[in-house]
């Protein structure tokens, strides 16, 4: 059914009983043209767009438990595209372009609020780096604006800008960057792929993939073996396990990062703020609580659970750019597994194995980038190309010297 204004007054005057189910919950059948492994937003999207764009629906998604269970439903819900090296601006523009018509796309209610990101900057440097990066979005066609710091008392005055250590001096705006409700987008994405045919199966888990001369032929799961033409790895913090499966050593490490949510308040901020000083990034939900969220928890683990220490770091990171939230209690807090790629960039391309496709190694942008990551995988998938979006995102880059090192924190800082 299609959701409108008159869809909900006619089932309250009826009682609401003619609401249908966002997606069936079928038997997976003996083979698919594709299997995508991985119910997460970017296993969903890709789903989603192979059926629309593509024209394959005989398509199943496996997912090891329940839909919006992993990261997807694990993260602090922010969208933007303030990068600055190419390949990552325009992929990371085109989710963004993405996001502004999800909602009417897939006739479901995301969320999507666009109320700016604002990265704050502390000294001479950090202003001079964040003009370079918003020069180079501006250059790309993407929206980029300096602030000044009285442009951000006016905006956000609950900010310490008299703090001794970490005076603001400014900040770097995207305005059409925001918030999106992250487990709405997994079921929009869902049962958009579900009404296309796709077959989505949950408590599925893969236990191997399945190969004959070369190529990939099907999986074996929980639920018995699934033959398919072509296989799509989507498993987010879990890649380097299934990519096993296959034979495949990637250069990716999993991590813990840690997200928290504090008790409802009264509207206190209405955009997104980054701590230049520190890794702190905070918002405000519709139902009041602080989002917000900091660093890896720094070893490696497959757990979605978070420690104590790098809880206290994040709050001190808060405390630092906005003390008034000291007073504030903290309502819960998860973990999401991050598979971290050694140079801060995503993999979407094929493998050595013909049919077998690899997505991956999102670090911290694997939210944001979810209808782009699945609109090149499905690309990717049905031409058995890339698309020239994702064309940079492979993993022999590594062997080749064209790491896209983003942050200037991987093995050639000196790039940035």
């Amino acid at each position: 059914m299609r959701y409108s204004a008159l869809s909900v007054l006619w089932q309250g005057l009826t009682g609401h009983k003619g609401w249908t189910r966002q997606w069936r919950d079928p038997e997976p059948k003996k083979e698919y043209d594709v299997i995508i492994i991985g119910g997460g937003g970017h296993g969903l999207s890709t789903a989603y767009y192979l059926a629309k764009l593509h024209g394959i629906t005989n398509v199943a998604v496996l997912e090891k438990g329940w839909i919006g269970g992993g990261n997807v439903g694990r993260n602090t819900t922010i969208v933007r595209s303030n990068y600055m090296l190419g390949p990552n601006t325009h992929f990371y523009e085109k989710s963004m372009k993405l996001w502004e018509g999800l909602e009417q796309d897939f006739n479901f209610n995301a969320m999507v609020s666009q109320r700016g990101v604002i990265n704050l900057f502390h000294s001479d440097p950090q202003r001079d780096a964040f003009a370079r990066r918003g020069n180079a979005m501006r250059m790309a066609g993407i929206d980029a604006e300096l602030l000044t710091p009285a442009q951000l008392k006016k905006m956000v005055p609950i900010l310490d800008f008299e703090n001794a250590r970490f005076p603001i001096q400014g900040g770097l705006i995207q305005r059409r960057g925001g918030t999106v409700r992250h487990d709405a987008v997994a079921w929009g994405y869902a049962r958009g792929a579900d009404s296309r045919g796709v077959d989505i199966i949950q408590n599925c888990e893969v236990k191997n993939i399945l190969r004959s001369g070369g190529r990939v032929t099907g999986v074996e799961t929980s639920r018995g073996t699934i033959k398919a033409k072509k296989v799509a790895m989507c498993v987010a913090g879990h890649t380097s396990q299934v990519a096993a499966m296959a034979g495949i050593k990637l250069p990716i490490e999993s991590h813990v990062l840690q997200a928290f949510v504090s008790e409802g308040i009264k509207p206190l901020i209405d955009t997104v703020v980054t701590f230049g000083a520190g890794h702190f990034y905070i918002s405000q939900s519709d139902k009041g609580g602080l989002v917000y969220g900091g660093d890896l928890d720094g070893y490696n683990s497959y757990a979605q659970r978070g420690n104590l220490p790098m809880m206290e770091h994040v709050m001190a990171g808060g405390m630092a750019v906005m003390p008034a939230i000291g007073r504030v209690r903290m309502l819960r807090h998860w973990g999401g597994i991050m598979d971290m790629s050694f140079d801060g960039s995503p993999f979407i391309c094929k493998t050595d194995t013909k049919g077998l496709y690899l997505n991956g190694g999102w670090c911290y942008g694997g939210f944001k980038a979810a209808p782009a990551s699945g609109w090149c995988y499905a690309h990717t998938i049905a031409n058995d190309a890339p698309h020239p979006l994702n064309e940079a995102f492979t993993v022999d880059r590594f062997k080749k010297g064209r790491m896209l090192d983003e942050k200037g924190v991987g093995p050639n800082p000196w790039i940035q």
